[in-house]
């Protein structure tokens, strides 16, 4: 039965394992250096349907069906799906969810979907409440930026520190047993407004979020930044990343030597993504479809950020919330 061990952490006794994973991405993301690691790379952003909103469906769809294909699983074999996504309304995961046919959980945490729903899922199967719950995320570049900032045929200038926000879909199979990277605790995160307003800086707004989550971590379970191979964050980008890097130090707490972020790392720096990625897909394909499979890290803690803004509250000229949700997996 899930253990409360701190002020946000919880343990899972049960261990819940990630069993099966699928990848799709956009071009963009295929060119880059890790495109040969995602299971399915797609030719164009359009994906042969009307609009960029239902091409994102089709990315989640794709994967969500490639999950279960590779450990022979049918939509029947499984309990919950759990989804979320960029779009109002988190249309991409209904539609998607509506396809399935199987009982639905929708969440919205914005890029910090993909760890969000991971928690829920771990939380659930540790309770004995389910035995396999399928997670799904996604985002699409020209569907989050029509939405949030310009139309896409406007053409607008971004400034050096902004993000791309990445075209993809990740989705996992998380059971109650099995072979796989094995869920050991969950870190709720907190809200938190430092008074950013710029739509643009995702990384600032965000970054705060991370360190309080980080540092939770590693206060609720006694531990610190060398007991472990790798520190994962979402999508602070370079920017970012810069900022939580400083922000934990200020807290004794030095992370340089285990750290990446997935939206730093995504796009190679000529691929003019300024700042990096970003999106709820970045940390998922990142995560699932390279970190996660190499040997060398055994021991990691993956932390999601999101900027819980809407298109009303930035045309309303309102602050930018951010919040992190983190989990620790032992391979």
């Amino acid at each position: 039965m899930t253990k409360k061990i701190g002020k946000s952490t919880y343990s899972f006794p049960s261990k819940p394992v990630i069993i099966s994973s699928a990848t799709v991405a956009g071009p963009k993301e295929g060119q880059g250096p890790y495109g040969k690691e995602f299971d399915k790379v797609f030719s164009d952003t359009i994906l042969g349907q009307k609009s960029f909103e239902k091409a994102e469906g089709k990315m989640m769809e794709e994967g969500a069906k490639l999950a279960l294909q590779k450990i022979n699983l049918t939509e029947r074999d499984i309990d919950l799906f759990i989804a979320g996504d960029l779009l109002n309304q988190t249309i991409t995961s209904n539609f998607t969810a509506s396809t399935l046919g199987i009982p639905y959980l929708g969440l919205y945490g914005a890029c910090s979907t993909f760890v969000e729903s991971l928690m829920v899922a771990s939380f659930l199967i540790d309770g004995g409440f389910v035995q396999k719950a399928l997670i799904a995320t996604s985002s699409h570049n020209l569907a989050a930026e029509r939405q949030y900032r310009f139309p896409t045929e406007y053409g607008g200038q971004r400034p050096p520190y902004s993000q791309h926000t990445v075209t993809g879909s990740g989705s996992a199979v998380v059971a109650d047993k099995g072979q796989g990277p094995k869920v050991l605790f969950a870190s709720i995160g907190r809200v938190m407004d430092l008074g950013i307003k710029d739509p643009w800086n995702m990384g600032a707004a965000m970054a705060p979020a991370a360190a309080d989550t980080i540092a939770n971590i590693f206060f609720d379970t006694n531990t610190k930044p060398s007991d472990y191979d790798l520190l994962l964050t979402g999508d602070l980008g370079k920017f970012g990343s810069s900022i939580l890097v400083d922000l934990l130090k200020d807290r004794g707490l030095d992370i340089s030597k285990i750290y990446f972020d997935c939206g730093a790392e995504i796009y190679d720096k000529n691929q003019d993504t300024h700042s990096g990625g970003s999106g709820c897909a970045c940390c998922a394909i990142m995560s699932l479809g390279y970190y996660l499979k190499q040997p060398q890290y055994k021991k990691i803690i993956i932390v999601a950020t999101g900027a819980l803004h809407s298109p009303t509250t930035y045309q309303q000229g309102e602050n930018i919330p951010a919040i992190a949700h983190g989990v620790i997996i032992e391979k």
